[in-house]
């Protein structure tokens, strides 16, 4: 009788759920480790701007690159087919072009974030977690003058803003929460996988190209417009151009007419895959990195 009274008094065993993980990532480290965070994003930003002749230059030479080719590329087709490029196309890829070179330039950073920090990896304890984001913090700061600067280039442009425009927040925030997920699942696997930065380098190089940042998926056609809105990104470039540029609301299906036939240039539905993309793979990308962090000390 006396073991099942000390039996009973033994504390349970700790179970790790998926709530108390994130739990434990988002309030106990993250929150409590915030100042840090803070600090790295602080010393990333001076970092990249610390002796550059430019400046703040920097943070919209990107994107008007991007634009730059872009034009260059649809001025060609146009040319090619008789046609000419409207306003309109060169504004809706500048508002693509600044969500993307937030994503190429906060990856490209997150990704050597860990094994580029190693005495900090290795002798001092606080959630790993800080690093990749501080990167993805670091390269907002950039896409904020960079949307500054877009926001009052576009009525030049001949663009005017309506209602629809109040959708840029909800999706600059889920290409926020995708940009973060694969920040922290690449941070994490270069650090077991050292190849693994060359390959994102790749994949960030000809991404563009299978992003529609250039040009509107409904120039593929019925069944490529479809395919390429399986990139978690393209619903939420496109979605900004839509709402930005056309004044589209999104909650509305755009069907538009092509040679090919009717083709679905918007779905509700493409905002519903985008956002489950942001949130379950922020979830996904930080519970990897947690349950791994403790085998970091093996690999540096």
């Amino acid at each position: 009788m006396s073991d099942l009274v000390l039996t009973r008094d033994l504390p349970a065993p700790r179970r790790h759920s998926l709530w108390s993980d994130l739990r434990e990532i988002a309030v106990d480290e993250l929150w409590k480790y915030r100042e840090l965070l803070y600090e790295l994003t602080l010393r990333d930003v001076r970092i990249r701007y610390k002796q550059a002749v430019m400046g703040f230059a920097w943070a919209i030479l990107m994107p008007a690159l991007i634009v730059a080719a872009g034009t260059l590329v649809r001025f060609a087709m146009a040319y090619m087919g008789g046609g000419h490029v409207a306003r309109d196309v060169i504004a809706g890829m500048a508002v693509k072009a600044l969500p993307w070179a937030f994503f190429v330039g906060a990856i490209g950073f997150a990704t050597s974030s860990l094994t580029g920090n190693l005495p900090l990896v290795s002798k001092i304890y606080f959630p790993r977690e800080v690093l990749p984001l501080s990167a993805t913090f670091a390269q907002s700061f950039d896409s904020t003058i960079g949307a500054i600067t877009v926001g009052i280039a576009l009525p030049l442009l001949g663009i005017h803003y309506g209602l629809a425009v109040l959708w840029a927040p909800l999706l600059a925030a889920l290409i926020f929460c995708v940009t973060a997920g694969a920040a922290l699942f690449l941070g994490c696997a270069n650090l077991f996988f050292r190849d693994v930065k060359y390959i994102v380098q790749v994949m960030l190089t000809f991404g563009i190209f299978f992003t529609p940042v250039f040009f509107e998926p409904r120039m593929f056609g019925p069944l490529g417009a479809r395919l390429m809105m399986l990139n978690p990104l393209a619903p939420l470039l496109e979605g900004l151009r839509l709402s930005v540029v056309e004044g589209h609301n999104l909650l509305q299906p755009l069907v538009i007419m092509g040679k090919k036939g009717a083709v679905v240039a918007w779905s509700p539905w493409y905002l519903a895959y985008g956002a489950a993309w942001a949130v379950l793979g922020l979830v996904v990308s930080m519970l990897v990195f947690h349950r791994t962090e403790g085998k970091f000390a093996e690999y540096v």
